[in-house]
């Protein structure tokens, strides 16, 4: 029978659920713990009414014998509710941590507007959350009622006084809750914006430096942090406020409870022991109470952090393991594709339609801005906003498993981008390292003999995002791991653009080695010397194809026309 849609769990619903034996184990620690909280109440009574009547020596050992063994019981009971608590988080990181990477990185790469350390601090504030103070409030609150049960059992002065300063408490949580919340949220946004602007501005730091722009720069950044301090100000004034009345309840709270229970000792309903233990119980009473008013703020930002990871995850769902498909061979066409960007009326690609067989190499070219560099980006399935189809051997490149389909892809974009590590790691993609493989990929792209002569050579490390090499060399590098092991389907957006002639050729050579194996070559290119290898050529205008067809057809209709030969007998126009 299928699940009520009431009755199903969000896949970190279901996670947390997985979890529930571990939760039982905290709350029947948590009920042992709260119980033997009554113990301190009950020594006291016992030694301020027996004891000091009897004046029993024995009395007083057994009473506090028996009080240690419970104190024990309690310490270690609390040992172990935390022990699995912390286990707990620790083993939700293990089961989510790459989940949230990677649907992390699928939402970045959709242009979302957080970066992936967002999801993993949610994660992080999430698990900190089940294995700090916090979560033991929520499973001491439960036994609140227990305890001013028990005050009113004491006397029902006691336990009406216990039951308004707790009222007063939940009220309290109840307006934390409802006026923190959003000015909590509002600080955490501010201040995310103005780390990540200041972050942007400091990976183009030399750009900025030659330039004198880091003055101008630096007024945009203060008034993000102006207002994100002002922001956060007023957050931590309402949290303040809060903490401050809740401050002077407990305070009211102690004092009031000890004259309620003077009065009853002075008419005589009341001993001297039970008024002090009254004191101690309801101070314990209202303790979960009070603890939730003060981590409330961490209670409403884990609750952020849940809801928030809990979109992510619903929105870039798992694909499925057990999915396996055959090798592409390289087959690429794409059906009335549109594809658009956020804040932009315009598509940029708009009803494109192209067949590529597996084994053609194809130049697409175009004016700047007409969509080359998106059709690239689509065409390997990492362009966020498309609609129609886009087909890797008649399947959808989005229903691939990006993990199995990669081995498959090269991709080199106009930006490359290194990662701090070997030459060899770049070129084998981090993955498992094939000596054989990463010196023909170096082959092809012209770089061994240039490896050699590294200090290293292929072990060499390139510093972060290869800052440690030039823009030729970053791009030859980008070039060899795009065609690492090769790859059926190679996308190459504007490989030439720092390269130089001795670069070119082996770039030449590398599509010529690549059309000679079957594999699909596509060049993204203003060079004409880059499509001398291209069998078919494509030219966008304004994102829609204005031209295809084979390479000597679309070159033709693009040369410009011959001047017309002068008529005979004609003069020339004087000078």
């Amino acid at each position: 029978m299928k699940t009520p849609q009431f009755f199903q769990r969000s896949e970190l619903g279901q996670t947390l659920w997985v979890f529930r034996r571990e939760f039982i184990i905290v709350g029947v620690l948590s009920a042992i713990v709260n119980v033997l909280m009554l113990a301190p109440t009950l020594y006291m009574m016992q030694v301020y009414d027996r004891v000091l009547v009897s004046y029993s020596e024995v009395t007083l050992m057994a009473v506090s014998l028996i009080t240690l063994f419970l104190f024990g019981v309690l310490a270690f009971s609390e040992r172990i509710r935390s022990q699995v608590l912390v286990g707990a988080g620790m083993r939700l990181d293990e089961r989510l941590g790459t989940r949230v990477f990677n649907a992390s990185f699928e939402s970045y790469l959709g242009q979302a507007t957080a970066s992936p350390s967002r999801a993993f601090n949610d994660l992080i504030e999430i698990r900190q959350f089940l294995t700090g103070i916090g979560i033991f409030a929520l499973f001491d609150a439960p036994w609140a009622p227990v305890y001013i049960a028990v005050t009113f059992v004491m006397h029902p002065l006691l336990g009406i006084t216990c039951l308004v300063f707790a009222v007063f408490q939940g009220l309290l949580a109840w307006y934390g809750h409802r006026n923190s919340q959003e000015p909590t949220e509002a600080a955490v946004k501010a201040n995310q914006q103005s780390q990540a602007y200041l972050q942007s501005k400091l990976r183009n730091a030399e750009v900025l430096e030659s330039m004198g722009m880091i003055p101008n720069l630096a007024a945009r950044w203060r008034k993000l942090h102006a207002g994100a301090l002002e922001t956060t100000a007023h957050s931590q004034d309402r949290a303040h406020r809060i903490n401050a009345i809740s401050k002077f309840l407990r305070y009211s709270q102690q004092s009031l409870a000890l004259g309620a229970g003077a009065l009853l000792v002075i008419d005589g309903q009341l001993s001297p022991g039970g008024m002090i233990a009254a004191n101690v119980l309801m101070t314990r009473a209202l303790a979960p109470i009070d603890m939730l008013v003060s981590t409330w703020r961490g209670f409403v930002s884990a609750r952020g952090a849940y809801l928030r990871l809990e979109s992510l995850l619903n929105e870039y769902p798992e694909q499925d393991p057990g999915l396996k498909r055959v090798a592409p061979s390289g087959a690429v066409a794409l059906r009335d594709v549109f594809a658009t960007a956020p804040h932009r009326a315009e598509p940029i690609l708009k009803n494109v339609s192209l067949d590529l067989p597996a084994g053609t190499v194809v130049g697409i070219v175009g004016p700047s801005g007409s969509g080359k560099s998106t059709l690239a980006r689509t065409m390997v399935g990492i362009w966020p906003n498309v609609s129609g189809e886009v087909l890797l051997d008649g399947l959808p490149v989005a229903g691939w498993d990006r993990v199995q389909l990669g081995p498959h892809i090269g991709y080199l974009p106009q930006d490359v981008e290194l990662f701090d590590g070997t030459i060899a790691e770049n070129i084998a993609r981090f993955g498992q390292l094939d000596s054989d493989k990463v010196i023909e990929a170096a082959r092809a792209a012209g770089l061994h003999e240039m490896i050699l002569r590294f200090p290293k050579g292929y072990d060499m490390p390139i510093g972060e995002a290869g800052g440690l090499l030039s823009g030729g060399q970053r791009q030859r590098i980008g070039l060899a791991r795009a065609i690492y092991g090769t790859p059926a389907l190679v996308v190459l957006d504007e490989p030439n653009a720092n390269l130089d002639e001795a670069g070119e050729a082996a770039l030449a050579r590398a599509v010529q080695e690549l059309k000679a194996k079957g594999r699909t070559v596509v060049l993204v290119t203003h060079r004409p010397s880059a499509l001398a290898a291209c069998d078919r050529i494509v030219m966008l205008r304004n994102g829609e194809v204005a031209m295809q067809g084979p390479r000597e057809e679309v070159l033709a209709a693009l040369r410009p026309p011959a001047p017309a030969a002068p008529a005979a007998g004609a003069l020339p126009n004087a000078a």
